[in-house]
């Protein structure tokens, strides 16, 4: 295969991952004479602030999912290449790809995070990661489809197995999706299951450190546990997951839980590829760069986003890995790519933390932001302003708000639809069908 980039006298910048750091990294050098080549294994950009609400029914994939192409297609030498990475081969300055080799004047890399499932192997093939849009759709199908079969079976302890929800990881993502699914149970389950007797609903929490939302205040985190035990769900702090067998997960304690769906948003690892020396990888699997984004010894190779691992005073330990941090390290170094062509001095990156939001549910969410910290409807508000304003595109900020307020008004998220996908034989016979 050939990834048929055309060759040109314009420095070529290859960027890996179209996250929020390298979308905010191309936009900034559009004007500029680059050429521009990004590559992703997938042929959009996903908005993952907002991956539990397709989980959870309350918004359609395409809401929260935006094509490259037509986002980049005003930028004259911008070229897309839906591709997975091997490896770099920095003394080459090419990047081996599943579509062939890939040269680079400038490198970089925002290639992301994974679910970080701890070594514990098992856990893999039983629990539902949230890490994309994928991933999200194939937790709404298990969540209804599970609901389904809990209408039918006969066998009470299998019934119950199916309607307990574990949800992993204590930080925004846990939240979340705690929350909306408590909703769901309260405004949609009971109307479209009327006749699911037998059985209760159980929605838990599992988080291993003493308290939620680790990286918010402790007033955001008190307020947003005693959100989540009002509302019903079983929050168990200080407890840790050690595996999965026979339908329950196992905790440290020895104690088990049966279960069909565990969520797992307990934490994340950097994606990784080979080509980059061991003293260039630290902690997470995060690649370790300078205050510039050079990563190290390495050069003309940047990395940008939660892959990186940079430190400051401020953070000793890195930069939390959120969208902001990704956004503003895409915008700086942009800058000093156009300074190092200049022959001018480069801008060391800093930090500026704009503040944390985490939603619960419906007039529920917590803010800590650099002059204020507030709890209930007037953080709830600030969330969906702040995501809203962050969505790309006119149409999909349209569609999301006006979900929402359909959702708001009518105590109903109206996307419950399960997609199964087509394997062997049953594809054979839709073929056959069709013809």
């Amino acid at each position: 295969m050939n990834p048929n980039i055309p060759d040109n006298t314009h420095p070529r910048i290859v960027i890996i991952g179209g996250g929020f750091g390298g979308l905010k990294l191309i936009a900034k050098l559009r004007r500029h004479r680059f050429q521009l080549v990004l590559l992703d294994r997938n042929n959009y950009h996903q908005f993952q602030p907002l991956l539990y609400q397709v989980a959870t029914a309350g918004l359609n994939p395409g809401s929260i999912a935006f094509p490259f192409r037509k986002d980049f297609r005003q930028i004259p030498d911008f070229h897309f290449r839906m591709t997975e990475v091997k490896r770099i081969l920095p003394e080459k300055k090419q990047v081996e790809t599943t579509i062939g080799v890939i040269s680079y004047d400038y490198l970089i890399i925002a290639a992301g995070t994974d679910t970080n499932y701890f070594g514990m192997q098992n856990l893999k093939a039983h629990v539902m990661p949230m890490k994309s849009v994928v991933e999200a759709m194939a937790l709404r199908t298990k969540l209804l489809s599970n609901l389904e079969k809990a209408l039918i079976t006969d066998d009470p302890a299998k019934r119950q197995q199916l309607l307990n929800i574990v949800v992993v990881g204590g930080g925004a993502s846990g939240v979340e999706i705690a929350g909306a699914l408590t909703e769901m149970k309260r405004y949609i389950f009971q109307k479209d299951y009327p006749d699911l007797g037998g059985g209760v609903f159980n929605i838990y929490l599992i988080e291993g450190s003493p308290r939620l939302l680790g990286n918010m205040s402790e007033q955001a985190s008190q307020k947003a546990c005693h959100f989540l035990q009002k509302m019903g769900v079983n929050i168990r702090l200080n407890t840790k997951v050690t595996g999965y067998e026979n339908d329950c997960i196992l905790f440290e304690s020895n104690e088990k839980l049966p279960t069909e769906t565990v969520i797992w948003v307990s934490g994340v690892t950097a994606n990784r590829f080979g080509g980059i020396p061991l003293t260039s990888v630290g902690r997470g699997g995060r690649i370790l760069c300078n205050e510039f984004n050079q990563v190290k010894d390495l050069t003309d190779v940047y990395a940008i986003g939660d892959i990186c691992l940079q430190t400051e005073d401020s953070y000793p330990n890195g930069h939390p890995q959120v969208a902001q941090v990704a956004i503003q390290q895409g915008k700086l170094l942009a800058s000093n790519i156009i300074k190092t062509r200049q022959n001018k001095p480069l801008t060391p990156f800093h930090y500026r933390d704009k503040g944390s939001l985490a939603t619960v549910g419906r007039n529920k969410a917590v803010a800590d932001l650099p002059y204020l910290k507030t709890q209930g409807f007037i953080a709830w508000f600030l969330w969906m302003a702040v995501h809203l304003r962050s969505i790309l595109g006119v149409r999909n900020r349209l569609e999301i708000l006006l979900n929402w307020m359909w959702n708001y008004f009518t105590y109903d998220q109206a996307i419950r639809l399960i997609f199964t996908p087509i394997h062997g034989d049953e594809e054979e016979k839709e073929k056959n069908c069709k013809s």
